[in-house]
């Protein structure tokens, strides 16, 4: 005996095959993550279009919603004597290089460091130093962006 829920959920299924249409273009997750893998370079619109094999309308669709999501940027830009735009990631890989240097890895005190200053920079000054340092490289390449 086929239950009233079977026999509905196949006739909906059937029903959406003679009629549902995949979506065309590229996806958001594509066009994210061309975008991210070349970094601050950022990559034209022409050359993104060519690398998703999609055309401007459905390319511009795409970066349209990730910039409304915050995750891209888009900067105008002259090319071979036309305007186009550029696109920037707004997010970055994560990499392992903002704390190879924590001095804690390496620290010569750590054995008589008190509890209280384990990964505390109110009381540990090579910890403090690092942070300083770190902060100072980001603003250097924040300016240097600009």
């Amino acid at each position: 005996m086929v239950s009233y829920f079977q026999y509905d959920s196949e006739h909906l299924v059937s029903f959406l095959e003679g009629y549902w249409l995949p979506r065309k273009g590229p996806t958001e997750q594509d066009v994210l993550r061309i975008v991210m893998e070349l970094g601050d370079m950022g990559i034209l619109q022409s050359e993104l279009w060519r690398k998703l094999t999609a055309d401007s309308r459905e390319g511009s669709r795409a970066i349209l919603r990730l910039e409304r999501k915050g995750l891209i940027a888009r900067k105008k830009e002259l090319h071979d004597g036309r305007w186009t735009y550029r696109v920037f990631a707004k997010r970055r890989y994560s990499t392992i290089d903002s704390i190879l240097d924590i001095p804690c890895a390496f620290c010569d005190l750590v054995g008589n460091c008190p509890q209280a200053w384990i990964l505390n920079p109110n009381k540990c000054e090579h910890l403090t130093k690092w942070m300083h340092d770190v902060a100072d490289s980001a603003e250097a390449v924040a300016k240097s962006a600009e």
